[in-house]
């Protein structure tokens, strides 16, 4: 069984970078026919897409998000992170780490996701 548990900040101040990690259990970030993927919802709104990590390392993005976001890994920790740089309010919501399956582009895995707050 596939666990994904993301830990983050909580709260952020506007400007700052907030970063979050996902620590997968029961599988590999370096699977092939998986991408580890980081989704978010803010508050009354639906779901975004901010990007992902494929199997070999190579991080992809939402152009909504592509010039202040980084996404890495560390396989030794078999964990992924979140970057997201000169955060704002409109960046408060939850954030989940999710694992897709490449061949069709299901979302088979979430984490239950962090609440991150922008908030001087």
């Amino acid at each position: 069984q596939v666990q994904l548990q993301e830990s983050g900040p909580g709260l952020v101040k506007p400007s700052q970078t907030l970063s979050i990690t996902c620590t997968v259990s029961g599988g590999s970030v370096t699977a092939n026919d998986y991408y580890w993927t980081w989704i978010r919802q803010p508050p009354g709104k639906g779901l975004e897409w901010i990007g992902r990590i494929s199997p070999s390392g190579n991080p992809s993005y939402s152009p909504s998000f592509k010039s202040r976001t980084s996404i890495s890994r560390d396989t030794s920790k078999n964990h992924f992170t979140l970057q997201l740089s000169s955060v704002t309010p409109e960046d408060t919501a939850r954030y989940y780490c999710v694992r897709e399956y490449s061949r069709w582009g299901e979302f088979d895995y979430w984490g239950q996701g962090t609440q991150v707050s922008v908030s001087s």
